[in-house]
């Protein structure tokens, strides 16, 4: 089992992210806010109001 392991742990390429080395998203910074937050919202607007202005037509 610990052979697995190592195997699986030296395939890692290096200068890849590692899980243990992520961070949270940072409001105070406008980009994620823009990104993390607006842009979802738009996305699903966007998406109810095509599908409405579709049903409508049909």
């Amino acid at each position: 089992m610990l052979n697995i392991i190592t195997l699986l742990r030296l395939q890692t390429p290096t200068g890849t992210p590692k899980p243990g080395s992520n961070t949270p998203i940072d409001i105070s910074a406008p980009f994620d806010i823009i990104v993390y937050i607006v842009m979802p919202i738009v996305i699903i607007g966007v998406f109810f109001i095509l599908k409405k202005k579709k049903k409508d037509d049909s």
